[in-house]
């Protein structure tokens, strides 16, 4: 359980940064929660509540609310980055030399970095290796749930064990079970890549194609992020557990899904772009920009993800879901394995 006499600075006050907050606070834990916008810290501040990302939740009184970023994190041990992956490099950068030296900076964003390439925990290394120790907490977990204090389970993994069981034991609480893992890569992508099929599965309910067309998605998806994630040096064995095959269940059947959600409203006929739903004050779905991302990453790797391309063509070629839907079922027979 985590020590009572530690401060983890959580960095984004969005849904699960916030989620993540008042969970550690509930078990004892002093969390600094760093605010973007004046605005948004006024209200949380005002109602106790942060209302635009995780309404009905009351903020403990004992989480720090700061928007002063580069002190927050000068005088902790443990960061928590739970920022969109399209604006994390920007949320890090001024940071940096703010960190204190043998600090673990954890990554509670699921994406991949457009362009670059990289995982966050690969960023935090290409940014902050001289100060920071890499981390990522990852797994089925849905930030409402979380918060109000349903059970839930997820995996805390870095490179090095011992920072990884240190994590753990730091996230671990009375309702939510953390495992530790040095399959950082397995994690991350899994993390990432489920995201995007999590659309495809929006868009098969939202055409009404049944159950059985959601269970051939998921598990004809669980097989891509598999491929990707072992062509990247991960392990089959994390794909197949709470960071892989966990989240991606809850990803693509629960009702507090964005991703799924954005999968319904293709299937609807509206045309998404990766901002679509980003404003200020609005959760995002990471799985469009990783869309992008997860299929140039497959395509460096000489990985075949078809259901990754078809959202892809779905959000970036305006491709009808119908019409991706009759593709993948006219392609090549060949054996399950």
């Amino acid at each position: 359980m985590p020590a009572q006499n530690q401060t983890i600075a959580v960095l984004g006050a969005g849904a699960w940064g916030t989620a993540l907050a008042v969970m550690l606070a509930r078990g004892g834990t002093r969390v600094r929660l760093c605010v973007r916008r004046e605005t948004h810290l006024t209200e949380i501040r005002a109602t106790a509540e942060n209302k635009s990302y995780l309404p009905g939740i009351a903020i403990p009184e004992s989480i720090e609310l700061t928007s002063d970023w580069r002190k927050a994190v000068a005088d902790v041990d443990t960061i928590v980055l739970a920022v969109p992956s399209r604006h994390a490099r920007a949320a890090l950068e001024p940071l940096v030399d703010s960190i204190r030296v043998g600090a673990v900076l954890i990554s509670a964003t699921k994406g991949v970095e457009e362009g670059t390439l990289l995982t966050m925990t690969a960023l935090i290394r290409e940014l902050a290796s001289k100060r920071a120790h890499a981390a990522v907490l990852s797994g089925p977990g849905f930030a409402a749930e979380v918060a109000r204090g349903r059970p839930a389970a997820l995996v805390a993994a870095a490179s090095n064990e011992a920072i990884a069981i240190r994590v753990r034991n730091q996230f671990a609480s009375r309702t939510v079970r953390v495992y530790s893992s040095t399959d950082v890569i397995g994690v991350e992508l899994a993390g990432a890549a489920k995201n995007v099929i999590a659309i495809a599965a929006g868009a098969s309910d939202g055409l009404g194609l049944g159950s059985s067309a959601r269970a051939a998605v998921i598990t004809r998806g669980l097989a891509e992020i598999m491929r990707l994630a072992e062509a990247a040096g991960g392990l089959r064995e994390t794909i197949a557990g709470l960071s892989g095959l966990g989240d991606l269940v809850l990803t693509c059947t629960g009702d507090l899904s964005r991703n799924r959600a954005v999968g319904i409203r293709l299937a609807r006929g509206e045309v998404l772009e990766v901002g679509d739903g980003e404003g200020e004050g609005r959760p995002v779905a990471e799985g469009i920009a990783n869309a992008r991302a997860i299929r140039a990453l497959a395509k460096r790797l000489g990985v075949e993800m078809p259901i990754v391309d078809g959202v892809y063509r779905a959000l970036y070629e305006a491709a009808a879901p119908a019409t991706i839907v009759n593709e993948l079922l006219s392609r090549e027979l060949k054996p399950e394995f």
